[in-house]
């Protein structure tokens, strides 16, 4: 059975970018990365909405505005040594009636406390850098901007096996058995042994938490469903940039907005709907285990008594291109019906707590011999080479030292 000194479970961007900063750090440690799936960035790494994020939407202070901020730059200059396409293209934030300023405000209140750069424009200043958005006024953000983190992620794995680290595809883990010096690891691919091991593994990381002995584990996986639609080509023109609305304070998601992707598409999206399993990328993709153990959930039957109505309409919008129609014309009143072709759909790992609080920033477990990444939705993906750094510098660091990994 192989040993190695790190064993990294799930081939996402955050895997992938904690491995990396693992190899750059202590270049002579053993390291393994086990994919369930034929290729890294299967899931939400794959079927996100490729922006790269400012971090203004984030509570001051949390790890997601610390990591989002640091994160940015560090993406930015990966992409910049290994020839991934990206763009700083910026966005703006829409209040689109005098309702939606209220929360404007708080958008640039934590904007400002972020250290994002972002200017209050009026509708002025807003239709000229987007002439069909409807709004009372807006913030522009310069520094957010778009990328492929399917290639980003890919471009990272093609680092580490340089590096000569093995990452293992069609490896799902079946198991772990902490022990006093290591922990097996039973996978599809055949076991391994690790003297740390990282999970990274999702939509499944608290089952993963789970077999790792975690024993204040007080979280569920909970998968949404993020459903895009596409702008027909000729009707590209509608979105110049970045299009976000003032997001309700009482939801979880950002809501429906408009994105220009670095392949030139412009995509509208996404939804937020409770998935009926955890890879449920379609409305009829449904496990039935799954569903009855989010059903049974007593953080699931809290939210949804707290936001049924909003879950309605999300379901509805799923179902209904009309209803989704109405969401997309809140920001550009000119999208009609023939506008829209409907897309890929994404699936969002949402940690839940047992009160029915949906966990709102990152969330990191550990265990003597496991660290559990269990919640790392939006902006993970922007934040990732940072949270690779978190994890090394703040989880791994003294344990390497004390197993003495050369060059620790």
């Amino acid at each position: 059975m192989p040993t190695y000194d790190v064993a990294i479970v799930g081939g996402g961007i955050v895997g992938l970018a904690t491995a990396y900063r693992l190899t750059e750090q202590y270049p002579d440690l053993s390291l393994t990365v086990l994919e369930k799936e034929d290729r890294v960035a299967a899931h939400q790494t794959g079927h996100n909405s490729g922006v790269i994020h400012s971090g203004i939407f984030y509570e001051p202070g949390s790890l997601k505005a610390e990591n989002c901020r640091v994160g940015k730059r560090a993406l930015v200059d990966f992409c910049e040594e290994h020839d991934v396409d990206y763009e700083m293209c910026g966005k703006v934030v829409v209040a689109t009636h005098e309702g939606e300023v209220p929360g404007l405000n708080r958008i640039q209140e934590k904007g400002v406390a972020n250290q994002v750069e972002c200017t209050r424009i009026g509708p002025d200043a807003l239709r000229e850098r987007e002439p069909h958005v409807q709004g009372v006024a807006a913030l522009h953000v310069p520094g957010a901007g778009i990328v492929d983190y399917a290639q980003v992620a890919r471009s990272l794995a093609d680092q580490v096996t340089d590096r000569g680290h093995p990452i293992q595809t069609d490896a799902a883990v079946r198991d772990l058995h902490p022990a006093r010096t290591q922990v097996t690891i039973e996978s599809t691919a055949g076991p391994v042994a690790a003297r740390q091991v990282v999970n990274c593994a999702g939509l499944y990381a608290d089952r993963v938490a789970a077999m790792s002995g975690q024993e204040d584990l007080n979280v569920q996986i909970v998968p949404f469903r993020g459903e895009y639609y596409e702008l027909v080509p000729e009707r590209r023109g509608l979105c110049r940039h970045l299009i976000y609305p003032v997001p309700d304070p009482d939801f979880p998601f950002l809501g429906v907005h408009f994105t220009r992707m670095i392949d030139g598409r412009v995509e509208c999206g996404p939804s937020a709907v409770l998935a009926f399993a955890r890879e449920g990328y379609r409305l009829g993709d449904v496990d039935w285990d799954e569903l009855r153990e989010i059903f049974a959930y007593p953080g699931f039957q809290r939210l949804a008594a707290k936001h049924w109505r909003k879950g309605l309409r999300e379901l509805l919008q799923s179902m209904s291109t009309q209803v989704y129609l109405r969401a997309a014309r809140h920001l550009i009143p000119e999208v009609q019906l023939e506008d829209l072709v409907a897309s890929r759909a994404g699936v969002r790992a949402q940690a839940l707590h047992p009160d029915g609080s949906l966990e709102d920033d990152f969330l990191i477990m550990e265990t003597d011999r496991v660290v559990n990444v269990l919640n790392a939705a939006s902006p993970a993906a922007t934040s990732a080479l940072n949270i690779g750094s978190l994890i090394v510098d703040d989880h791994l660091a003294d344990r390497l030292a004390r197993t003495q990994v050369a060059g620790a």
